[in-house]
This record gives structure tokens, sequence and C-alpha cells, in this order.
């Protein structure tokens, strides 16, 4: 895919260079033209030293090629202008970084599918260190709401033996919460669980829910 991403702080350099990785197309634009020659040069992005939310930069970085656009610069306003030209541009799909809630409904008058709030992202993977740190998160996704965590069932869980249905039907396990894979270390073995599939002692087991769900849903199986 062809991607452009306007902003090149902590969170645009590091996307780049994700997306790099995974062989997509680049481009990035940025004020700060240090940044931009050393995305250049250490990453092999294209990288235009200029103002995102002006149509010039924008058409010199190609954005009538992007496939995707993201806005991940400091101030919402500037994320906010970058959509409209995205928009303006046709290009079909737009993430913005966000910053203040209050950008919202603006974001999504401006053709934005989706907003990421950073700081709910980091902050919900810091509370899974803390507090559960056998919860291992694998994708966050809902703006940092929810999220898909792998969790290790004990040795001598009650759950041990039990089927899928029986451990959803629990009173105590959220209903909104997912049990959608189960991998057995020892076997080497990944199940997609239908309600008959049992989980067993030591299985890992992949979990999709909202974050305040994804604890209740461990105690369960956590629970002795």
């Amino acid at each position: 895919m062809y991607i452009l991403i306007a902003g090149a702080g902590l969170v645009g350099r590091e996307l780049a260079e994700r997306l790099i990785e995974a062989r997509h197309d680049v481009v990035v634009v940025d004020q700060n033209r240090s940044v931009c020659e050393w995305l250049s040069s250490r990453l092999g992005a294209m990288a235009y030293c200029g103002i995102a939310t002006d149509m010039d930069t924008l058409e010199q970085a190609g954005v009538e090629k992007a496939e995707v656009a993201v806005a991940t610069m400091r101030s919402d306003a500037d994320n906010l202008a970058f959509s409209l030209l995205a928009k303006a541009s046709k290009v079909p799909r737009i993430i913005a970084r966000l910053r203040d809630q209050r950008y919202q409904s603006a974001y999504q008058e401006a053709g934005v599918a989706t907003t990421v709030r950073v700081a709910d992202v980091f902050v919900n993977q810091l509370l899974l260190e803390v507090q559960d740190p056998h919860l291992q998160q694998v994708a966050v996704f809902g703006g940092g709401r929810a999220a898909i965590v792998v969790d290790t069932v004990p040795e001598g869980a009650p759950v041990s033996g039990k089927r899928v249905s029986e451990i959803a039907a629990a009173a105590d396990f959220p209903s909104k919460c997912v049990i959608t894979g189960i991998y057995r270390p020892g076997d080497r073995e990944f199940v997609i669980p239908r309600g008959s599939a049992q989980i067993l002692a030591g299985d890992r087991v992949f979990l999709v829910a909202e974050q305040s769900d994804l604890r209740k849903a461990s105690k369960v199986l956590h629970r002795r």
C-alpha cells in the first residue's frame, strides 16, 4: 500500500518504521529537515520537508496516490486540517491521532475512519503490566478501549477440563468477552474453539474484549 504519514514525532516515526518493515510504500511529511533526512537515510522512507496542511506539499508527496493517510501531528487542529485535505484528495482511508476528545465529532465530519488516543493505548498497556502481568497484550483497537490478550490457565484451575460454552456461560464471565483461540504448548496445537472445545491447564487462551472485561475474564480463568 501507498501510505502517507503527516508528522514524524515518536508515533509517526515508529509507525513508519513498522510499515516499511511490512514492505509498504511509506511517505512522511514533517517540518523538521533533520528528521526527514534521518527517515530517508536510516529507514528508506520517502520524506518531504514541509507543512502537512499545505496542499502543494501534499501533492509533492503524492497524496492523490495514497491508499491510507495517517495524521500523527501534535495538534488536533493540524491533524484535522490534514484530514480534510486528504478527504478532498479522495484518499480512501484516513486515520488520525486524537488528543482532545472534543475534536471527535469534527474528525468524523472530516471523513476520518478511525481516531486513536495514543495515551489511552499506552496507559491501558501499562495497567495490564502493573495489575495483571500474566496477561500478554497482542493487539489493541477501538482507540485503545479494547484488546486481544493471551492468558495462561494455571495448574489446578477449576476451569481446566471445562468446555468453552460452560466457561462463557458462567455468571461472572463477562458476556462481551470472546474466547477466540487456544494454544496448547505441549502439543504445539492451535485450536479455533467452538463451544464444545475443552480448556486445559497450561493452555494459552486468546481473549477479545474491552479492557475492563479482560480482567474479569482473567479472574475466572485463574480462580482457585
